[in-house]
Protein backbone atom coordinates (compact mmCIF):
# COMPACT_ATOMS: atom_id res chain seq x y z
CA UNK A 1 0.00 0.00 0.00
CA UNK A 2 0.86 3.42 -1.09
CA UNK A 3 2.17 5.78 1.69
CA UNK A 4 1.58 9.19 0.78
CA UNK A 5 3.22 12.61 2.56
CA UNK A 6 0.65 15.12 3.14
CA UNK A 7 2.60 18.60 3.45
CA UNK A 8 -0.60 21.17 4.10
CA UNK A 9 -0.99 23.69 6.65
CA UNK A 10 -4.08 24.47 5.84
CA UNK A 11 -6.61 22.07 7.82
CA UNK A 12 -9.58 21.67 6.41
CA UNK A 13 -7.34 21.24 2.96
CA UNK A 14 -5.27 19.04 4.65
CA UNK A 15 -8.08 17.02 6.00
CA UNK A 16 -10.11 16.30 2.78
CA UNK A 17 -7.02 15.18 0.84
CA UNK A 18 -6.16 12.59 3.80
CA UNK A 19 -9.84 11.76 3.71
CA UNK A 20 -9.86 11.29 -0.26
CA UNK A 21 -6.60 8.84 -0.04
CA UNK A 22 -7.49 6.85 2.48
CA UNK A 23 -10.50 5.99 0.37
CA UNK A 24 -8.80 5.19 -2.23
CA UNK A 25 -6.84 2.94 -0.82
CA UNK A 26 -3.61 4.82 0.50
CA UNK A 27 -2.04 5.59 3.36
CA UNK A 28 -1.58 8.73 3.79
CA UNK A 29 -0.07 10.80 6.84
CA UNK A 30 -0.34 14.46 7.26
CA UNK A 31 2.34 17.57 8.55
CA UNK A 32 1.74 21.19 8.86
CA UNK A 33 5.21 22.85 8.61
CA UNK A 34 8.08 22.77 6.08
CA UNK A 35 10.26 21.59 8.69
CA UNK A 36 8.84 18.58 9.69
CA UNK A 37 7.84 17.44 5.93
CA UNK A 38 11.19 17.82 5.07
CA UNK A 39 12.10 15.16 8.39
CA UNK A 40 9.52 12.96 6.99
CA UNK A 41 10.15 13.33 3.09
CA UNK A 42 13.63 12.17 3.65
CA UNK A 43 12.67 9.38 5.96
CA UNK A 44 12.69 6.75 3.23
CA UNK A 45 9.20 5.62 4.87
CA UNK A 46 7.06 7.38 1.80
CA UNK A 47 6.54 6.95 -2.05
CA UNK A 48 5.20 10.31 -2.67
CA UNK A 49 4.65 13.89 -1.24
CA UNK A 50 1.94 16.38 -1.97
CA UNK A 51 3.70 19.66 -0.79
CA UNK A 52 2.04 22.96 -0.11
CA UNK A 53 4.85 26.38 -1.14
CA UNK A 54 3.34 28.56 1.82
CA UNK A 55 4.32 26.11 4.78
CA UNK A 56 5.03 27.65 7.99
CA UNK A 57 9.14 27.60 9.59
CA UNK A 58 10.63 26.30 6.10
CA UNK A 59 8.92 27.25 2.76
CA UNK A 60 8.07 24.60 0.15
CA UNK A 61 10.74 25.94 -2.29
CA UNK A 62 13.61 25.81 0.13
CA UNK A 63 12.27 22.52 1.20
CA UNK A 64 12.15 20.87 -2.34
CA UNK A 65 15.64 22.25 -2.94
CA UNK A 66 16.92 20.65 0.10
CA UNK A 67 14.94 17.76 -0.46
CA UNK A 68 16.33 16.79 -4.08
CA UNK A 69 20.10 17.93 -2.48
CA UNK A 70 19.80 14.27 -0.66
CA UNK A 71 19.36 12.76 -3.58
CA UNK A 72 16.41 11.26 -3.27
CA UNK A 73 14.29 11.29 -5.56
CA UNK A 74 10.79 11.04 -4.13
CA UNK A 75 8.24 12.11 -6.85
CA UNK A 76 6.74 15.72 -5.58
CA UNK A 77 3.13 17.09 -6.56
CA UNK A 78 3.24 21.01 -5.75
CA UNK A 79 -0.25 21.99 -4.42
CA UNK A 80 -0.51 25.74 -3.82
CA UNK A 81 -3.16 28.79 -4.37
CA UNK A 82 -0.08 30.87 -6.39
CA UNK A 83 -1.50 30.75 -10.34
CA UNK A 84 1.88 32.71 -10.94
CA UNK A 85 3.45 31.05 -14.49
CA UNK A 86 6.74 32.13 -12.72
CA UNK A 87 6.08 30.33 -9.34
CA UNK A 88 4.71 27.39 -11.99
CA UNK A 89 8.85 27.16 -13.56
CA UNK A 90 10.41 27.77 -10.41
CA UNK A 91 8.81 24.84 -8.87
CA UNK A 92 9.45 22.53 -11.51
CA UNK A 93 12.60 23.69 -12.37
CA UNK A 94 12.86 23.19 -8.50
CA UNK A 95 12.72 19.27 -8.97
CA UNK A 96 9.10 19.33 -8.50
CA UNK A 97 7.21 16.30 -10.74
CA UNK A 98 3.72 18.40 -10.98
CA UNK A 99 2.25 21.13 -10.24
CA UNK A 100 -1.52 21.66 -9.49
CA UNK A 101 -3.04 25.12 -8.27
CA UNK A 102 -6.19 25.27 -5.37
CA UNK A 103 -8.81 24.92 -6.06
CA UNK A 104 -8.39 21.75 -7.25
CA UNK A 105 -10.59 18.46 -8.18
CA UNK A 106 -9.87 15.91 -6.37
CA UNK A 107 -10.27 13.28 -9.11
CA UNK A 108 -7.26 15.16 -10.93
CA UNK A 109 -4.83 15.08 -7.98
CA UNK A 110 -5.87 11.44 -7.78
CA UNK A 111 -4.71 10.84 -11.54
CA UNK A 112 -1.46 12.65 -10.92
CA UNK A 113 -1.08 10.85 -7.94
CA UNK A 114 -1.25 7.23 -9.83
CA UNK A 115 0.58 8.87 -12.78
CA UNK A 116 3.97 9.90 -10.78
CA UNK A 117 3.55 6.78 -8.76
CA UNK A 118 2.99 4.13 -11.94
CA UNK A 119 6.43 6.08 -13.14
CA UNK A 120 8.19 5.59 -10.15
CA UNK A 121 6.87 1.35 -10.07
CA UNK A 122 5.37 1.66 -6.53
CA UNK A 123 1.73 2.11 -7.48
CA UNK A 124 0.38 -1.20 -5.67
CA UNK A 125 -3.53 -1.21 -6.72
CA UNK A 126 -2.02 -3.16 -10.04
CA UNK A 127 -4.05 -2.47 -13.31
CA UNK A 128 -7.50 -4.20 -11.79
CA UNK A 129 -9.71 -4.00 -8.64
CA UNK A 130 -12.61 -6.32 -8.13
CA UNK A 131 -16.05 -7.02 -6.18
CA UNK A 132 -17.33 -10.26 -6.74
CA UNK A 133 -18.17 -10.29 -10.63
CA UNK A 134 -17.31 -6.24 -11.06
CA UNK A 135 -13.81 -5.09 -12.05
CA UNK A 136 -12.19 -1.79 -12.79
CA UNK A 137 -9.25 -1.45 -15.27
CA UNK A 138 -7.47 1.32 -14.44
CA UNK A 139 -5.56 0.97 -18.28
CA UNK A 140 -8.67 1.23 -19.83
CA UNK A 141 -10.85 3.17 -17.24
CA UNK A 142 -13.65 0.67 -18.16
CA UNK A 143 -15.61 -1.51 -15.98
CA UNK A 144 -16.46 -5.27 -16.47
CA UNK A 145 -19.17 -7.50 -14.84
CA UNK A 146 -19.23 -11.22 -15.59
CA UNK A 147 -15.84 -10.23 -18.19
CA UNK A 148 -18.78 -7.38 -20.27
CA UNK A 149 -16.85 -4.44 -20.93
CA UNK A 150 -18.54 -1.35 -19.78
CA UNK A 151 -17.97 2.31 -20.55
CA UNK A 152 -17.56 4.48 -17.90
CA UNK A 153 -17.42 8.56 -17.74
CA UNK A 154 -14.43 9.55 -15.48
CA UNK A 155 -16.72 10.79 -12.99
CA UNK A 156 -18.92 7.30 -12.95
CA UNK A 157 -15.50 5.86 -13.16
CA UNK A 158 -14.16 7.50 -9.88
CA UNK A 159 -17.34 6.87 -8.20
CA UNK A 160 -17.31 3.15 -8.74
CA UNK A 161 -13.39 3.21 -7.90
CA UNK A 162 -14.61 4.06 -4.73
CA UNK A 163 -17.48 1.97 -4.22
CA UNK A 164 -15.20 -0.89 -4.67
CA UNK A 165 -12.55 -0.11 -2.56
CA UNK A 166 -15.14 0.09 0.46
CA UNK A 167 -17.50 -2.93 -0.43
CA UNK A 168 -20.13 -3.78 1.94
CA UNK A 169 -19.29 -0.02 3.85
CA UNK A 170 -22.39 2.99 3.56
CA UNK A 171 -20.53 5.93 1.78
CA UNK A 172 -22.47 9.04 2.71
CA UNK A 173 -23.74 11.76 0.42
CA UNK A 174 -21.23 14.26 1.30
CA UNK A 175 -17.82 11.99 1.05
CA UNK A 176 -19.20 11.22 -2.53
CA UNK A 177 -19.56 14.75 -3.34
CA UNK A 178 -16.25 15.54 -2.35
CA UNK A 179 -13.81 12.76 -3.12
CA UNK A 180 -15.78 12.91 -6.93
CA UNK A 181 -16.10 16.24 -7.23
CA UNK A 182 -13.78 18.04 -4.94
CA UNK A 183 -13.90 20.29 -1.94
CA UNK A 184 -14.76 23.55 -3.64
CA UNK A 185 -17.71 22.39 -6.15
CA UNK A 186 -20.62 24.58 -5.96
CA UNK A 187 -23.40 22.45 -7.12
CA UNK A 188 -26.01 20.19 -6.52
CA UNK A 189 -25.61 17.47 -4.28
CA UNK A 190 -28.22 15.87 -6.01
CA UNK A 191 -25.39 15.73 -9.02
CA UNK A 192 -24.78 12.10 -6.61
CA UNK A 193 -27.87 11.08 -7.07
CA UNK A 194 -27.98 11.28 -11.02
CA UNK A 195 -24.69 9.61 -11.15
CA UNK A 196 -25.65 6.76 -8.63
CA UNK A 197 -28.43 5.99 -11.32
CA UNK A 198 -25.74 5.91 -14.18
CA UNK A 199 -24.05 3.51 -12.59
CA UNK A 200 -27.34 1.49 -11.44
CA UNK A 201 -28.31 1.01 -15.49
CA UNK A 202 -24.81 0.44 -16.38
CA UNK A 203 -23.57 -2.09 -13.94
CA UNK A 204 -26.56 -3.57 -11.90
CA UNK A 205 -29.34 -1.58 -10.04
CA UNK A 206 -29.23 -4.77 -7.06
CA UNK A 207 -25.56 -4.06 -6.54
CA UNK A 208 -26.45 -0.26 -4.95
CA UNK A 209 -28.32 0.00 -2.29
CA UNK A 210 -29.94 3.00 -0.61
CA UNK A 211 -29.80 3.23 2.92
CA UNK A 212 -31.97 6.09 4.19
CA UNK A 213 -31.03 8.88 5.93
CA UNK A 214 -27.30 7.25 5.63
CA UNK A 215 -25.83 6.81 1.97
CA UNK A 216 -25.48 4.05 0.31
CA UNK A 217 -23.43 0.87 0.11
CA UNK A 218 -21.86 -1.59 -2.65
CA UNK A 219 -23.43 -5.12 -1.97
CA UNK A 220 -21.08 -8.12 -1.51
CA UNK A 221 -21.57 -10.56 -4.05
Amino acid sequence: MSRILIAEDEVRISRFIEKGLRAAGYTPSVVGDGVRALDYATSGEFDLMILDLGLPRLDGFTLLGLLRKTRMHLPVIILTASTSVTDTVAGLEGGADDYLAKPFHFEELLARIRLRLREQGSEDTGQTIRCGSLELDFHSRTARVNNTEIGLSTREFVMAEMFIRNPGQVLSREQLLSHVWGYDFAGSSNVVDVYLHYLRQKLGAERFVTIRGAGYRLVEE
